[in-house]
This record gives C-alpha cells, structure tokens and sequence, in this order.
C-alpha cells in the first residue's frame, strides 16, 4: 500500500535511470559511442560463433560463400600453429609474430561478415553454441553499453534531481527514527504512569487491609467488597494498560520493520550501484587501453604505408618525366625517320626519273647509232653501183 505513493513521488530523472527503456540518444556523439559500443557486440558475438562454424566448416560452406570459407580454414590453421607454440618451447619474436597474423585474420574475417550482414543473422539462429564464459563477457559487455547510455544521457539537472530523492529519503528516514523514538518516550511514561499507579493501588490495598484488620469484626462485608472492586478496578486498569501497551509494541514493531527495510533496500542499491560503478569504471579503462594499443598499431601501419606510398609516388613521378622525355624523343625520332622517308622516297623517283632519261636517252642514242649506220651502209652501195 505504500509502494505506490512512494514510487509516484519518484522525479522524472530518477525514473530514467531506474527504467533504462525511456533512454534514448539525444545527440550525435551519443549515437556515435553506441554505434561504437554496438557494433562491438555485435563483433563479439561473430568472435563467438567461429569455433563453432570452423568446426563444422563443411556443412556452412555453401553459405558462408569462397571467400570467407576460405579465411576461415587460414584462421584455424594459425588457431592450430599457435596450440602447438604454446605446447612447445618457442622463441617470443615467433609467438608475437603468429599472434599478430591472427589477429590480423580475425579482423579480416569480422570485417567480411560485417559486409554481409543477412549472413550473419542468418548463422546467428542457425549455430547452436553451447554457453561459455564469452557469453558472460558479452552479456557483461551489454550491460556497460546500457549504463553507458544512462550516464551520457543522464542531465546535471537530472542527477541533482536524484541526490534530491536520496536526500529526501535520508531525510524520512530520520524522520521515522524521530518518531519511533518519541513512541518510545510514550511508551517509557506510561509504564512509568502505570507502575504508578499500580504501586499507589498497592498502597492503597495495603492501607485498606491494614484498616481492614481493624475493622475485620464490623464491616467483613464492607471489606469484601471493596476489596473485590479494588481488584476488579486493579484488573481493568491492568487490562486497559496491557492492551495500550501490546498498541504501543505493536506500532514499534511495524515502524521497526520498516525502517529496517528500507535500510536494507537502501544498502543494497547502495552496494549494486557500487558494484556496477567500480565494474564499469574498471571495464572503460581496460577498453581504453586496448583502444589505444589498436590506435598505436593502426597508426603505426599507416605511417608504414605512407612512407611506402610516398617513396612509390615520387617513384611514379620520376618516370613520369622519364617517359615524357622518351615521349619527346620518341616524337622527334618519328620526325626524323618520316624527313628521312620521304627523303628517300623522294631520292628514289628522282632515280626513277633518271633511270627513265637515261633509258630514253640510251633508245635514242641507240636509233641514232642505227640510222647513222643504216646510211653509211646506204652511201656506201649507192658507190659502188655507179663505178659499175
């Protein structure tokens, strides 16, 4: 009956962080952390479902598709190399190395399922993993994002509005002491009141037997009588004390009971809030650490690959300028064999034409021979006729 009112008078702020289900983002960056947060759930639960999918990677292969088909059976082969480097003396430098490379490979694996969600909701409910410490690591994990939630969305106005509600709880708290402690003043006075009385009563019954051992003769009767009232009245004061004093007892208990309860209520959230509290800061600091341990060696490989990019760059523009000259000679080689073509060209139909005059110049040459041959033959018979 006092659960209601006591829950209605609860502020709004108090109700958020008692009731995570009212949360909700209210900013970008807050969006940002829970995606953040979210997807490394979602992360770890993929993490979990590998040793089981590599155990039976026959039966998934056709869903699981080549690719990741077959970064699995590389992940379960260093999975093996690293069993056996535990199990045998192996250098560090060895370790370290086989590590980073499956480290490497779970990440290539989870980036892989990520791109292909459907994939894994799919393997989500057709895997059956048996429970595992993971799984309370995971649930541990959901747990952090949900008191996460609650402190990034939880307002200054809001948290003073819960050390309000506390105080004011204190505040009943001692009120209730105050009160018990007045009833049992109360209480304190009226036994006092009654032993009082009762001891006046007992005088007076002593003063009534000593007057009744004088008159004992004359008023036996008188004396009966007031003796049976003295007792009666003696019973009915008595009765009346005991049942105001069970009234009394009765309202010290139930208010006792209360107090103790909501002491032990009080403690407790007390202490699961401290629980909580030093779980979640100590889980931060580890996600923190590691969170910079990824970020070094990110940046590490990014400052890698760019010195590689940059020495392949100045590389591209070194032939670059390689190739524009080669270009540039190769033009004016082109330049010069087609001058050289065509002067050769035009060499040999100045030959051809040459050839062709001289031909000429040989046929006439070669008439003329005839002809002034012909007519000293002619001459010469035309001679000898008329000496005849």
């Amino acid at each position: 009956g006092m659960a209601t009112p006591r829950r209605a008078g609860i502020p709004l702020g108090v109700m958020k962080v008692l009731d995570p289900r009212q949360l909700k983002p209210d900013s970008a960056e807050t969006e940002r952390i829970l995606t953040v947060l979210d997807e490394t759930i979602v992360k770890l639960e993929i993490t979990r479902l590998i040793p089981r999918i590599t155990g039976s990677l026959d039966r998934y292969a056709r869903m699981l598709g080549p690719e990741i088909t077959s970064s699995l059976l590389e992940h379960q082969k260093l999975s093996v190399e690293i069993q056996r480097l535990l199990t045998s003396p192996a250098d560090a430098k060895s370790m370290r190395a086989a590590v980073q490379r499956l480290k490497c490979s779970l990440r290539n694996i989870l980036r892989l399922f990520l791109a292909n969600p459907l994939l894994y909701h799919g393997l989500k409910y057709e895997v059956r993993v048996r429970e595992s410490p993971a799984d309370v690591f995971i649930k541990a994990f959901m747990e952090f994002r949900d008191f996460m939630l609650e402190r990034l969305l939880t307002t200054p106005d809001e948290e003073k509005e819960m050390i309000e509600f506390m105080k004011d709880i204190s505040l009943q708290v001692e009120k209730n002491t105050e009160i018990i402690s007045a009833l049992q003043g109360e209480l304190a006075g009226v036994i006092q009141t009654r032993d009082e009385e009762v001891s006046r009563k007992d005088k007076t019954i002593e003063n009534l037997k000593t007057s009744m051992e004088d008159l004992a003769k004359n008023c036996e009767a008188d004396i009966r009588l007031i003796m049976k009232e003295g007792e009666k009245q003696q019973k009915e004061d008595e009765e009346a004390s005991q049942e105001r004093c069970a009234r009394l007892k009765q309202d010290i208990q139930r208010l006792g009971t209360q107090f103790n309860a909501l002491v032990l209520e009080h403690r407790a959230s007390e202490l699961v809030l401290r629980k909580e509290k030093c779980k979640a800061e100590k889980e931060i600091q580890e996600w923190v650490q590691k969170y910079d341990t990824d970020m070094t060696e990110k940046q590490t490989t990014y400052e890698e690959v760019q010195a590689v990019y940059d020495e392949e760059k100045e590389q591209l523009s070194l032939l670059m300028e390689k190739h524009a000259m080669l270009l540039q000679e190769y033009t004016q080689i082109e330049e010069e064999r087609r001058i050289l073509k065509e002067k050769e060209e035009e060499a040999a139909r100045e030959e051809a034409r040459k050839n062709n005059a001289a031909t000429c110049i040989q046929a006439f040459w070669k008439g003329y021979l005839v002809r002034s041959i012909y007519k000293s033959k002619l001459k010469k018979g035309k001679g000898k006729g008329k000496g005849k």
